[in-house]
Order: structure tokens, then sequence, then C-alpha cells
């Protein structure tokens, strides 16, 4: 009998190992401080120590904006996958299956249609889980079926972006997303209709460059990494030193980049006292 088990046996409250998950703890990237992950998830993915704020995926943001009941997932449209054939270290095929089966999403953004306290809105979600939230093809597919489901709807669209950039494995077919969700805004705007962005971490490439940017309201969550190249590259090509935290969501806050900064927990009221306001329903 190993030391172990004599002790269990002397102290019997002491939990066998398979008694003790493993994903009982979770450890938080932004203090390295360790939390219960039940305590993690109740504070909706954010750190109660620091109040950094973790990735979560559209499954948990439709659960946390949307009014419970009212969410309804719009079907992902059927874009041709891998045109280029593209393969490096593997065939791009192969990545695109193995994400699909580490997230539970067809692509990178997901749109789903509900109500925020009864408004009606369509909002869009990317997961960086899934290939870094990449802009891909499907991706400007699937911003271009939210945007005309919102006019349909007659209702805002929100966009919650998450991306390291375009898709790189599409090539300049990745790159054609950006003109085509400027275009697809610019049809919501001649509807009337507004366009909502909130930036989480971390937004940057050419989604910054393109429909991330393009907002009547821009909101981030804090301390969100928002640019399109990275700080060492900006640097070594201006050859200066950049100010601390020049590309986080306070920074761009305070210089005229950004509307608001909001806590997640604040993220659904807000958005609601927003739409109202720019979306005032007639009394009955």
């Amino acid at each position: 009998m190993s030391w172990i088990n004599r002790v269990r046996k002397a102290i019997p409250f002491i939990a066998k190992k398979e008694q003790s998950p493993d994903n009982l703890w979770h450890k938080c990237s932004g203090c390295g401080q360790m939390i219960f992950t039940r305590e993690w998830e109740e504070n909706l993915s954010v750190c109660p120590k620091c109040n950094h704020h973790g990735r979560i995926g559209p499954a948990e943001r439709f659960a946390q904006i949307l009014d419970e009941g009212s969410a309804s997932l719009l079907p992902v449209p059927q874009v041709k996958e891998d045109p280029l054939k593209f393969r490096d270290t593997k065939k791009y095929a192969d990545r695109i299956r193995a994400a699909r089966a580490a997230t539970g999403d067809q692509d990178a953004l997901i749109n789903a249609s509900g109500t925020i306290e009864g408004a009606p809105v369509v909002i869009g979600v990317q997961n960086f889980a899934y290939m870094g939230g990449s802009m891909g093809v499907a991706v400007g597919a699937a911003f271009v079926q939210g945007i005309e489901e919102a006019i349909a709807r007659n209702c805002p669209y929100i966009i919650f972006t998450a991306a390291g950039g375009a898709r790189m494995q599409e090539g300049i077919l990745s790159l054609m997303q950006m003109p085509r969700a400027t275009v697809a805004i610019r049809q919501l705007h001649d509807a009337g209709l507004p366009y909502i962005v909130v930036l989480t971490d971390p937004t940057t490439g050419g989604v910054t460059a393109s429909y991330a940017m393009l907002g009547d309201i821009q909101i981030a969550e804090p301390n969100a990494l928002i640019g399109f190249a990275g700080q060492r590259v900006i640097e070594n090509t201006i050859r200066e030193k950049l100010p601390e935290g020049f590309q986080r969501a306070e920074y761009l806050l305070a210089h005229g980049m950004l509307d608001m900064v909001v806590d997640r927990k604040d993220m659904k009221q807000r958005l609601a006292q927003i739409t109202a306001y720019l979306m005032p329903r007639k009394a009955a």
C-alpha cells in the first residue's frame, strides 16, 4: 500500500484522484492566478482578480447578450472550401476539419437573430479559437448574410470581432472580403439601419482594416488588443519606440478611435441603450 493510500485510509475526506476533475481550476492568462472554473464561468469568463476578459465563442456570447429563448442561429452560408488547394505543413482541408472538431462551428463567424431587452437585432460573433478567427471567403459570406438578415428584419447588425487578420490559405480571395464587407455595410446604411462594432481581444490585421473600424458605434472590451500590424513590426518600420499599451482599448479610447470601453457584465445593458436610442420603437 502506497503512503498516499495509507493517508487516505486514515483521513477519509481526502479526495481520490478520480474525484478531482482536471478542469476544476482555470489559470488566468492576465494575472496568472488560479480561479475555480465554476467561478470563472459564473463571472462571464472574466477574472475576478484582475478583470482580464477571456476569449469566448459564439455560443457563450449569444447566451450573454440575447434575451433568453430568443436566439435563432442563421444557417451557415455554403462556399467552396479550399479553393486554392493550399498546403503548408498541413493540408488546408485538414486544418478546417481540425478547427471544426475543436470548436463545433462551421467557420470563424456565426450569426444569430434575437432580441436584446425586447429589441430585435442580428448579431455576428467571430471565434478566435477557429483558426485565429481569420477572415476567409466563408467569413465574408457570413458577414454579408448577417447584414442582409438585419435589413430583412429592419434591425441593427452587431458584430463582435476577434481575429488575427485575413486567412493566408485563401490568398487574394481572403483580401477580397474587405471591400465585400464594406459594400454590405453601405447597403445597411442605405436602409437606414445601425452598424455596431464590439472589438474583443484580439482584433488585428485585415479585419481591423475593414469592417472592424467602420461601425456607427465603436465599442471595445477592456484591454482588448486592437491594431493592424504588431507593435514590433511598426517599431522596426518607423524606427521609433511606441508608447506602452498603444494598441490597447483604453489607449485607443483616449485618442478618439473608440466611443466607449465596456465591461462584459455591462455589455448587454449598454447595447440595449444604444439600440433603443438608434432604433426607437413606437409605443403600442
